[in-house]
């Protein structure tokens, strides 16, 4: 049962202005919202007031440890990278960035840039959770390496892109335009992913449906996409300094255009919100009020997108401005390691709905618990906080870990159950 959402702690009416509107959007698309209010959430759940979880603060140290493990395995040297798509595309030990660049190899660096742009952010948001049974089959120099969940989503997305799938110009297949994006149907989204009945995708036709919004969004934006309507055309307008581009301005710039694609449809007034959700006990200013800004999926395409900018010689700076990511991995490293406990147990057997107050309250637990995690797993491994942003923590790191614990105690599965539209998780 979704919680009841109809005794926000709303103080004095608001009235529904446009301005009104404007402030409590602007207030919800920052990090700095995401992470002030998730902390305020931790705080409650750990004064005992929270209804769905208990927080249990000696866990933290071991979880610590735990992550710290997985990151001395995965990068022996301790050179971590920050969480990306681009890690992903290297499933197998293939190097595809190589590939990709020999395949650009007759395009400045800003069109090898406007390129990696484009694949990024198509495989970003075609990555929410695959599902157990799903699985891509990749054929190299003679062999055939079948790859699943999120290396799977990277894998195929990469050959549909460099296959020129998301093009409407044969004559240039390494690009996403959005007219490609608007006419793609769900055969066509199969056909990249390889889906048939013994190979079943979850949220395929949400996938579908989120690329033709998103190519709405390219349209509807030609001073951040230009007149070709594609995702590379960021490169050449967020505004530089000599230091680069400031991540939370990348960021700003993917909220604004990208909020009207999800299909969730969460609203104040009739503008959309994206990936925020309401939460009776999350208090905010105005219209804001009741709202927790998760903003998982463009986070992390911001971190995605420092690969790709430093391909055309644009640094990205700030990035320890964005949060921790509100996905499954790192919720459930949380759960199964003891730092989050379920109030009722009964409710690790339930199916629930994105919206519901539960998940909302999982992520965003999730999200302020990898800040007081990060540091610890830091000093576990001699190294600098200063210097590891929260993204080479999730890259170590804690969404491995928390793979690591969903296939030794549930063959993969998250320990609750969320119906996904394959947008969200």
């Amino acid at each position: 049962m979704s919680a009841d959402h109809g005794a926000l702690r709303s103080g004095p009416a608001v009235r529904d202005t446009d301005e009104a509107v404007d402030q409590a959007v602007a207030e919800l698309q920052t990090a700095g919202a995401v992470r002030t209010r998730a902390h305020r959430l931790l705080e409650r759940a750990r004064a005992g007031e929270s209804r769905w979880f208990v927080v249990h603060d000696h866990a933290l140290d071991a979880t610590a440890a735990d992550v710290a493990e997985i990151t001395r395995i995965r990068f022996p040297d301790l050179d971590v990278p920050v969480h990306s798509r681009w890690n992903h595309f290297q499933a197998g030990g293939y190097d595809r960035r190589g590939d990709l660049d020999a395949l650009l190899a007759d395009s400045d660096l800003a069109e090898r840039s406007r390129a990696m742009i484009d694949l990024t952010l198509i495989s970003v948001l075609l990555d929410a959770g695959a599902g157990p049974d799903w699985s891509f089959v990749e054929e190299r120099d003679g062999t055939r390496s079948r790859y699943g969940r999120s290396e799977g989503l990277a894998v195929a997305s990469w050959h549909g892109f460099v296959r020129g799938r998301f093009s409407a110009d044969p004559a240039r297949p390494l690009r996403v335009d959005a007219t490609t994006l608007a006419a793609l149907t769900d055969d066509d989204l199969s056909a990249v992913f390889q889906v048939g009945p013994a190979n079943p995708l979850v949220g395929l036709a949400g996938r579908v449906e989120l690329l033709h919004r998103l190519g709405a969004a390219l349209r509807g934006h030609p001073e951040m996409f230009g007149e070709q309507s594609r995702p590379g055309g960021l490169f050449d307008a967020l505004p530089r300094t000599d230091r680069g581009v400031d991540a939370h301005d990348l960021l700003s710039a993917l909220l604004t255009a990208l909020s009207p694609i999800w299909p969730s449809d969460n609203v104040i007034g009739d503008r959309p919100v994206g990936d925020c959700w309401r939460h009776e006990a999350v208090a905010g200013p105005g219209l804001s009020n009741g709202w927790m800004p998760l903003h998982k999926l463009s986070q992390w395409l911001t971190y995605s997108l420092v690969e790709p900018f430093a391909a055309g010689g644009v640094t990205v700076t700030g990035l320890d401005r964005l949060t921790g990511l509100a996905e499954y991995r790192n919720g459930g490293l949380l759960i199964d390691t003891g730092v989050l406990g379920l109030r009722d147990l009964d409710d690790a057997l339930r199916t629930w709905r994105p919206a519901d107050e539960l998940v909302v309250e999982w992520r965003a637990l999730t999200v302020a618990l990898l800040d007081e995690l990060a540091p610890l797993v830091c000093a576990r491994l001699g190294l600098d906080p200063a210097r590891t942003p929260l993204g080479c923590v999730l890259e170590g790191g804690t969404w491995g870990a928390g793979r690591a614990s969903a296939q030794r105690l549930r063959g993969g599965r998250p320990p609750l159950s969320i119906v996904s539209d394959g947008t969200v998780f």
